[in-house]
């Protein structure tokens, strides 16, 4: 793998190439600028579609054997740069290095399984009726394709989304989040090493992003967009795409609900639950945003996830006994700050702690005595907030988890068989974790309903996302 510092205010088209402007990276963890980072803009858009465009025709032309084996050998690359690719997440947003080692492999996890799918793109033959006709069905690559990933996820977004997209023969243009650009340079690298072809794979940072998509989201050449971020920015490229009907998969934002119903393993659901809410310090997606305890063993449940939470250790994200580190900067820090404070003044009561722990560091929090009209009942907290609430029975915690416009990730702990199954279906949501706080795998479809976005990532699924299906009708001679 290339060097770190030889990356420096460098972006990749088809080759390295020396950017015209950059920008200065800092990491949550020290005021000292992390790297310089090329900020790229509309001129290398347009150059960026241009080379996508004329890799693709040979790109796509490429047996689904040899893309396969192109993967195989990122993935092993990969694995082989494992503790450099970690230690440079967390370098860049804080993720503690046990969690960051953990997502590279889960990174890898989704080449391995798009190496393994891309010779199973099958088409098929179909009846007709006629005697002298044949219908095939054959999918075949969509075309150049346009990515935006984001901070918290930088390598595994970067993955789930690339893999699929070359291993059904389309060529990819990727912009990293401002804060995390390092990572997905240096995944581009190890596909280059690999032998993965110039053009195939491209990395455009940027610290201004707009006027850098507005360039991709209009080109008629990128005939798929795929997103991982905001609802908000989310709406605006569905807008965008509309001009030229591009394909989309948005994956946008998440309001998680956590029931436990009376029956439930409580030692068991309290780690599951403790597991959903403070990886990654609460940046996640897919983090439980709202706990729901049946009043029957509520104040049980309160005391043991207060204990757990306390027993979390919060510190310097390259500890290795670290269990939340800082949160990735200070727009984040202040929206914590101010869901709490808001909580507060609407009649929560903080079980734990409830402050900043200098930094960008905020302490591990529990609150009970929650409403629905609190902001962190509405809004996605992205950080390490608890906020619990009680129900009565199964239709209220059904009613009271789907009160929300987001439908990503949702989760319940249940022994009883028939009460998983309704609730589960129920559920307004893509995923649904029973007895299950950490659902996500390579090899499952992930994505939300209602404002939580379209097309799902992972196993086959995913690679639907990246491929067209073509009726061919042959009529036989004679």
């Amino acid at each position: 793998m290339t060097e770190l510092a030889s990356i420096r205010g460098r972006y990749l088209t088809d080759a390295w190439r020396d950017a015209a402007a950059t920008y200065s990276l800092i990491g949550p963890t020290s005021d000292e600028p992390l790297s310089d980072v090329a900020d790229c803009g509309p001129q290398q858009a347009a150059e960026a579609a241009e080379i996508a465009w004329r890799a693709f025709t040979s790109w796509r032309a490429t047996t689904a054997f040899e893309r396969a084996d192109l993967l195989w050998r990122w993935h092993d690359l990969i694995l082989e740069n494992r503790e450099a690719l970690a230690r440079t997440m967390t370098r860049e947003m804080g993720k503690p290095i046990r969690e960051a080692r953990g997502e590279i492999a889960y990174a890898a996890g989704f080449v391995r399984w798009y190496a393994e799918q891309a010779p199973r793109a099958y088409g098929e033959v179909f009846p007709t009726t006629s005697t002298r006709k044949r219908g095939l069905a054959l999918r075949q690559p969509v075309g150049p394709a346009f990515a935006v990933t984001p901070w918290n996820f930088p390598a595994a977004m970067v993955t789930r989304k690339a893999a699929p997209a070359l291993a059904a023969g389309c060529t990819f243009v990727l912009k990293p989040a401002e804060q995390t650009p390092l990572s997905a340079l240096l995944l581009a690298d190890l596909w280059r090493e690999a032998g993965g072809p110039a053009g195939t794979l491209q990395v455009l940072p940027t610290n201004d992003p707009a006027p850098l998509a507005e360039v991709l989201m209009g080109d008629p050449r990128i005939r798929k967009v795929t997103f991982t971020g905001s609802t908000e920015v989310g709406r605006i490229l569905y807008r965008q795409s509309a001009e030229t009907i591009k394909k989309l998969s948005l994956e946008l934002g998440g309001h998680a609900p956590f029931l436990v119903f009376p029956d439930a393993d409580l030692d068991q659901a309290v780690r599951e639950t403790i597991a959903c809410k403070f990886r990654n310090a609460g940046q996640t997606c897919v983090c439980t945003n709202r706990i729901y305890l049946h009043e029957e063993i509520a104040d049980e449940f309160t005391g043991r996830y207060v204990e757990a939470a306390r027993a979390l250790v919060v510190g310097d994200p390259y500890d290795e006994t670290t269990d939340v580190g800082p949160l990735v900067d200070a727009q984040g820090l202040a929206k914590v700050v101010e869901h709490v404070r808001d909580a507060r003044s609407r009649g929560a009561r903080v079980e734990l702690g409830g402050d900043a722990g200098g930094g960008l560091f905020y302490l591990p929090t529990v609150l009970t005595g929650v409403t629905p009209e609190m902001t962190l009942m509405r809004e996605e907290t992205f950080g390490p907030v608890a906020p619990i609430l009680t129900f009565t029975s199964e239709d209220e915690a059904v009613e009271m988890a789907n009160a929300t416009p987001y439908g990503l990730a949702s989760y319940l702990y249940t022994n009883d068989l028939g009460r998983a199954w309704r609730v589960a279906e129920a559920l307004d949501y893509g995923i649904v974790g029973v007895n299950d706080g950490v659902p996500s795998a390579p090899h499952a479809p992930f994505g939300g309903t209602k404002q939580s976005g379209v097309g799902r990532e992972g196993g086959p699924w995913g690679l639907d996302e990246y491929l067209e299906v073509k009726y061919v009708s042959m009529q036989l001679p004679g």
